[in-house]
């Protein structure tokens, strides 16, 4: 009877899991009544056929998501007040974190005014300020000069989904304080986010103990749970080895601090008779396990892992206190019901997946097998079990994951166990008394050393692989196989498991056929970036913009997407000139795929080795497709009219990219080749700049599509309105990455076309932003 329980528990968790993740994968939002007609139908059928009690679970797992969701979906950011001058009253709720530029931090918004009068705006928002920022400090209350936009990011294939972070996040919205503004604090009590001030004394604390030391965010992170400290290449080598869930205070440390509390205290607890006649040893360590694990989640700020790991040590421990015997499945499960009633938006955190899922696969490969007295054996075990069995997630989430992962962890986990984090916090806190700095000082310098050695395997050619998109079906062979490879040796066809996996290997994405082009411009923000494949070689055209910040999209967004393609090489990259808005991304890219030649209007501008100069007449031919540029005429030009003009041909068809070449560059190509310069497809110029695209230009080429390559609510307001109504006015149709994302569009040998695909249409998700078009 009990195990039929657990089991009907177990299926009942699932269930209403399932109920939970299904729902946000809908590519919009229902109305509220939708899903409560579905509860309430799925509660009557419940009723009267007992057996569909699942799938009335399961509606009421959809239902509680879809109210979550409604909340945060609620009164949006509204898409005509992007970039307008509003002024803002609220408090600083979380750690201000320092960037190269500035600060950056969550403030929630209570009042929103836009010359004088109220708006009904109100939610947490993210704030960068760039330049003579004040000292900001958690809890606050502000009353600041800012500009906004609504919840917006770029929208590529292959690429990050800001907008699904930020969601996440309970933010509606980004923006930056106005420099001309005042910054007025109205409150400086730290109200209920007293919690957030003391982390981040802390963490200014540990900074100012350990100076310049190259630790500092990595020191910061494990003990408050804060890494923005820590840099883009530290991050890279602990992707690398698979070791970056030991960096963030997740599941492993709150555990690790609770067992640890737990173990020592039932062997205190139990050398006192008199505090076992009280309470037991197990129900003592129990409760101090659970605080324990309950202050380092605080220290941490109560991140969602942490909120994660406490749901799942209060089922453990919550069982040992009320002498329940709890199969591991069944704790399990009702962890996983807990952490989604809690927040039922985990499901959009892929640190929930990897989390849920290296623990079920401890338990399917472990749980099932006779313990072994070697412990070394055990743990082997162990980290080949988490390291297959979460590969296809990985590759599934992020296109690339650690091929050491496994060996690396089997010495990496333990070493960082027993003796990194127990002497970081241990260190921390000696740092709190005057004159006992040096233990934490001489720690940091430890952590250099362990870096140098992750370093080194990182930098192993092998040490990571990248894997192109695969159609669904194939994650979901994948992972059936990978579970049947981690089964016991007893079961019949586990062989069948690496038969499983081959397609992970095999399958390849579709790729252009002969005479073929597909045609991407990328959603680059304020910049261009374009990739064009054929079946005998891709080219790039430009590759987008550069910040102060360090951000480039060469490798945010370029190098994802290709590797999403499975195109390991370019065969040419053309930057059309130097500006960095065109140029940005290069180094990045290249530092992630190689590239053959490098032709550029501006070669000596962009400080890259073996940069030729793009030149009039020079052409090539790539399996029936054409390549010719039309300009410049002769090397040297400089600015935006020494922009490498390119013309892509086949079957009749096709696509002009012009860079930022200006009217008078443009008024000299109609003149010069007439009838030669029409083209099916056009680029604007100057991402829509009212010096570019002109008139006459556009009579020359006459284009069924012009494409926009321009920044949601950029400071330039391009595509200007003239320009737009210059396209208008002789009915072509016009696309722009600010609305619709990376733009895609096929054309054939034999004269065909496709119509172009916006992939933010394509790939919406409820929290998929869907901007109007453009004033």
């Amino acid at each position: 009877m009990a195990i039929r329980e657990g089991s009907m528990l177990g299926h009942a968790g699932l269930a209403f899991a399932t109920g939970v993740a299904g729902f946000h994968l809908l590519p919009s939002m229902p109305p509220l009544w939708s899903g409560a007609s579905l509860l309430l139908a799925s509660a009557l059928l419940a009723r009267l056929v007992p057996r569909s009690r699942l799938l009335f679970l399961a509606s009421l797992g959809l239902f509680w998501a879809q109210i979550h969701a409604a909340v945060l979906l609620h009164a949006p950011f509204p898409d005509d007040l992007a970039r307008a001058p509003l002024s803002v009253e609220g408090r600083i709720v979380s750690i201000p974190t320092d960037t190269e530029q500035g600060q950056r931090f969550l403030f929630a918004v209570e009042r929103t005014r836009l010359d004088g009068t109220d708006l009904s705006f109100a939610g947490r928002v993210r704030l960068s300020c760039y330049q003579d920022c004040p000292d900001f400090r958690a809890g606050e209350r502000w009353r600041l000069a800012v500009r906004l936009k609504p919840r917006h990011g770029y929208m590529n294939p292959g690429g990050f989904d800001y907008e699904r972070w930020l969601f996440e996040q309970g933010i509606k919205a980004t923006g930056h304080l106005r420099g001309s503004g005042p910054a007025e604090r109205l409150d400086a009590a730290a109200g209920r986010d007293w919690l957030t001030r003391w982390r981040q004394a802390l963490a200014g604390h540990l900074a100012r103990v350990l100076g310049d030391s190259s630790q500092v965010g990595l020191i910061q992170a494990l003990t408050i749970g804060e890494r923005a400290g820590i840099e883009r290449e530290v991050w890279d080598i602990f992707t690398r080895t698979g070791t970056n869930h030991l960096v963030a205070i997740s599941g492993l440390h709150v555990g690790l601090v609770a067992g640890g509390l737990f173990l020592v205290t039932r062997r205190l607890w139990s050398m006192s008779t008199r505090l076992t006649l009280v309470l037991a040893a197990p129900k003592a360590a129990a409760i101090a396990g659970a605080l324990a694990a309950l202050g380092y989640a605080g220290l941490a700020g109560f991140a969602v892992s942490t909120q994660r790991a406490l749901i799942m040590l209060a089922v453990v421990l919550g069982s040992v206190v009320w002498q329940r015997t709890l199969r591991p499945y069944h704790a399990l499960t009702l962890a996983l019901v807990g952490v989604l009633v809690w927040d039922p938006g985990a499901v959009l955190s892929y640190g929930f997946w990897l989390s849920f899922g290296a623990v079920a696969l401890l338990l399917f490969n472990l749980g099932q097998r006779l313990p072994s007295r070697d412990l070394w054996t055990r743990w082997g075990r162990a980290q080949w079990a988490v390291g297959i069995g979460l590969l296809p997630l990985l590759f599934l989430f992020f296109g690339q994951a650690s091929l050491v992962a496994p060996p690396v962890n089997l010495v990496a986990v333990p070493l960082f166990s027993l003796v990194i984090l127990p002497l970081v916090l241990i260190a921390s806190l000696l740092s709190l008394i005057p004159g006992l700095d040096w233990p934490l000082r001489l720690t940091a310098e430890g952590l250099d050393l362990c870096l140098a050695g992750l370093e080194w395997v990182a930098d192993l050619p092998w040490a990571s692989g990248h894997l192109a998109a695969r159609p669904s079906w194939v994650w979901g062979v994948a992972l059936l196989g990978a579970l049947l490879v981690l089964a016991p040796r007893g079961l019949p066809g586990r062989w069948l498991g690496l038969v499983l996996l081959l397609p992970l290997l095999a399958v390849r994405p579709p790729a252009p056929r002969q005479g073929e082009v597909w045609f991407t411009l990328l959603d680059v923000g304020q910049g261009l970036a374009a990739v064009v494949e054929t079946a005998s070689g891709t080219l790039v055209y430009d590759t987008g913009p550069a910040y102060p910040s360090g951000f480039e999209t060469g490798t945010m967004v370029l190098a994802p997407f290709l590797q999403s393609r499975g195109i390991e090489r370019i065969e040419r990259l053309v930057i059309s000139h130097a500006d960095k808005d065109h140029a940005g991304g290069a180094a990045g890219l290249l530092a992630s795929i190689p590239a053959g030649r490098i032709l550029s209007g501006e070669p000596e501008r962009l400080g890259l080795a073996k940069v030729e100069p793009c030149l009039a007449g020079e052409g090539w031919e790539w399996s029936g497709v054409r390549f010719g540029f039309l300009y410049p005429e002769r090397p040297g030009v400089k600015g935006n009219n020494a922009s490498c003009v390119l013309k892509i041909e086949t079957g009749g068809r096709s696509i002009l990219l012009t860079g930022d070449v200006e009217a008078k560059v443009e008024r000299e190509l109609a003149e010069r080749l007439g009838p030669g310069l029409r083209s099916d497809v056009l680029v604007a110029g100057h991402h829509g700049s009212a010096t570019s695209t002109s008139a006459p230009f556009l009579d020359a080429v006459d284009p069924d599509w012009v494409l926009f390559s321009s920044g949601y609510a950029n400071q330039f307001g391009f595509p200007v309105a003239e320009v737009r109504a210059r396209v208008a006015e002789r009915g072509i149709a016009s696309l722009d990455t600010a609305i619709r994302g990376a733009i895609q569009i096929r054309l054939g040998p034999d004269g065909w076309i496709g119509a172009p695909e916006g992939w933010r249409d394509r790939a919406a998700r409820l929290w998929t932003h869907r901007p109007g078009p453009s004033p």
